[in-house]
């Protein structure tokens, strides 16, 4: 086999590892996606959903664990969380000292 047929070779191979990657992760991620159906979500907005699980994966599912587990159970009435007040004067940023 020649360097140009052993290189063909490894790019076709190479190609058919990154479809069954994409393939692979898309099933993983449905799996997932299967879960949300069972989690009470609609207390939450698109954006906070999304913050949230943006900011989980970022900083590593144990973590987020370690984070929120000694925080208190939220309450089943989704009016009583301050969260979901749209005049809230809450930013969404971190605090910081201008000092």
């Amino acid at each position: 086999m020649t360097d140009r047929e052993r290189l063909a070779d490894l790019e076709a191979r190479q190609r058919k590892m990154g479809e069954e990657v994409e393939k692979t992760r898309r099933a993983l991620r449905g799996k997932y996606a299967a879960i949300v159906p069972d989690l009470p979500v609609e207390q939450l907005t698109e954006r906070e959903f999304r913050d949230v699980l943006t900011a989980v994966i970022r900083v590593g599912g144990a973590a987020a664990i370690t984070v929120l587990k000694p925080l208190p159970n939220a309450s089943s009435n989704p009016q009583s969380a301050p969260a979901n007040n749209p005049k809230s004067s809450r930013r969404d940023g971190p605090a910081t000292s201008m000092a």
